[in-house]
Order: structure tokens, then C-alpha cells, then sequence
């Protein structure tokens, strides 16, 4: 069993194609196969099957494949951190994170990195869900991942901040014309849109948790599955979200008005190693451009727990 037969394994799946991976690997088609039997007989088992619609894995090659990708990732990982020790120029340096927050606040932390680091490449891997990201970060698939806080994490988590949460409404909304803080009570007759990918806490998704305190339920008037989409639906007046501030600068119309107990949510940057090189100047930009709250302690009761975010 061989790396490269394993590096193989892994293109044909994610390709779904033993054509399509072929040609990403430079290789023919003909010498694909036979390396992924001669690993299929090393394993003792088939780990793919062929299906009317493409290449899939049998069960031998689902519990097979996370430790594949790991191992492939890892030595794609030690080269790079190899050549970074070294002062080596030019590289990649390959980054997950959420969708909310590739869009929000990344793109600045990345402008800066490319003038900084014009000869090193990035790569950015974007996940839906807090579950998502964690799975692909242990499956090696980035140097580093920029998230809310993951529960348990073994490897090293660096503290970058956190990033409010507002309500946000649009500039003809009554709402807007506030100047102090809002009491969420206030907001009980009020339409909501909410987001699918919405934290759940205790049990409950958090918009309905923070508002039972309050002693209401929210009204919902539309589901969505992206807090960017949303932010947007607010905007064109179908009822007030609950996002991060970030989401709101680049959508026209969009007005924030914070809550009377400010809602925060942690971020934080994690590896499976330790940091080194170039990945530890990117959490460094991160912790200096990202989030307008630096990392202490944030006003109580205004942490929003992160089991799940969008």
C-alpha cells in the first residue's frame, strides 16, 4: 500500500471519474485502475463500485476513505510546512471556513495577505455548517480553519475574536430610526427570517431560545438556508434576522441595530499542529483584521454557543 495509490483512490471519488481523475493526475487511465486494484488487494476488498451515475464506494471503501484523505492531506501538508521552515518562496497555504464568513470577513484578511505574501497562494475551502468544517479539518483537507470554537478539538485553537450579532432590518423599517439599544422584548409582534443553519441551543434553535427568555415566541415568515440570503430577505422587507454585522456591510439598504444584552459569538483559528511559518503570520492577520471585538471576555449573557452556524 502505497501514498500515490491512496492519492489515487481519492481523486477517482472525489471526481466521481476514473477518466476525470486520470486527467487531473496526469496519468492514464489504464495505470489509475491498476493502481486502485493492486490497493484493493492489498486491503483485501473492492473499495469502489461503478453505478449507472458515476464511481461510489462500497462499504469496505467508505470506512477506507477518511483515512486515505487523511494520509494524502498530511504528506500534502508536511511539504508545505517543510518548505515554509525553510524560507522556501512561493507555496500555498490552504484555509477552511464557513460560507458566512468567507463572505464577511475574510476577503479583507485575504487582500492583505496577497500584498504581504504575493508569491504564496491561497486556497480557500468554504463548509455550511460548524459539523462540516470539523470533519473536513480532521480529515486534513486544510493547513488551518477559521470557525466558531470546535468542543474537544486536540490540537491547537488560538482565540481571534468575536463577532456581533445585530438585528438587521431595512432602512424604511420604523426600527431603523433607533439610535439607542433595542430590548428584544420589544420585537415580540415583529416577523422574522431565519436561517436553517440558525445555532441550536439546548434543544432549540437560538432565535427561539433567546426569545422564550424573553417570554415570546418568534414569528417566523420565512425559512432560508443561508444567513446571506437572510440578511437579503430582510432588507427587502419580509421581517427582521438576527446575523452577524458583517453580513450586513456590502448589502445595500441593510440598517443594524444592536439588542439592549449584546449577542457575540467566539471565533477562533484550530490546526492539527502546531502553528509555524506561514500559517501562523495568516492567524496572526486574522486575530489583527477580522473581528471588530477583540478576543476578552465578552458582556454576560451576550456569548452565543456555537453548535451550528451559517
Amino acid at each position: 500500500m502505497s501514498l500515490r495509490q491512496m492519492e489515487y483512490l481519492v481523486a477517482v471519488v472525489e471526481e466521481e471519474s476514473f477518466t476525470r481523475a486520470a486527467e487531473l493526475l496526469n496519468v492514464t487511465q489504464s495505470a489509475l485502475s491498476h493502481q486502485i486494484k493492486a490497493l484493493e488487494r492489498d486491503v483485501g476488498g473492492p473499495l469502489l463500485e461503478r453505478r449507472p451515475r458515476g464511481i461510489g464506494l462500497t462499504p469496505m471503501g467508505r470506512a477506507f476513505l477518511p483515512h486515505a484523505e487523511l494520509a494524502v492531506r498530511s504528506a500534502e501538508q508536511a511539504r508545505r510546512a517543510a518548505k515554509a521552515a525553510a524560507g522556501a518562496a512561493g507555496g500555498e497555504l490552504h484555509i477552511a471556513s464557513l460560507h458566512a464568513l468567507a463572505v464577511g470577513v475574510l476577503p479583507p484578511v485575504f487582500a492583505r495577505w496577497r500584498r504581504a505574501f504575493p508569491a504564496v497562494r491561497l486556497h480557500l475551502h468554504e463548509y455550511a455548517t460548524t459539523e462540516e468544517l470539523r470533519d473536513h479539518m480532521e480529515r486534513g483537507v486544510a493547513d488551518v480553519a477559521v470557525g466558531p470554537r470546535p468542543e474537544g478539538w486536540h490540537g491547537p485553537v488560538v482565540p481571534l475574536g468575536y463577532e456581533e450579532i445585530m438585528v438587521i432590518t431595512s432602512a424604511g423599517d420604523p426600527l431603523a430610526a433607533r439610535t439607542d439599544p433595542v430590548a428584544l422584548s420589544e420585537l415580540a409582534g415583529r416577523d422574522w427570517v431565519r436561517c436553517a443553519l440558525e445555532p441550536v441551543v439546548e434543544g432549540k434553535r437560538w432565535l427561539d431560545w433567546v426569545c422564550e427568555r424573553d417570554g415570546f415566541t418568534p414569528r417566523t415568515a420565512v425559512w432560508t438556508e443561508h444567513s446571506s440570503t437572510a440578511v437579503r430577505m430582510a432588507v427587502a422587507g419580509m421581517g427582521l434576522v438576527a446575523a452577524p454585522v458583517h453580513m450586513a456591510r456590502d448589502v445595500h439598504g441593510a440598517v443594524t441595530v444592536p439588542v439592549d444584552r449584546p449577542w457575540r459569538r467566539e471565533q477562533t483559528a484550530f490546526t492539527r499542529v502546531g502553528l509555524t511559518g506561514i500559517t501562523a503570520a495568516f492567524v496572526e492577520l486574522c486575530q489583527e483584521l477580522a473581528f471588530a471585538v477583540p478576543v476578552p471576555v465578552p458582556a454576560p449573557g451576550g456569548r452565543v454557543p456555537a453548535d451550528r452556524t451559517g
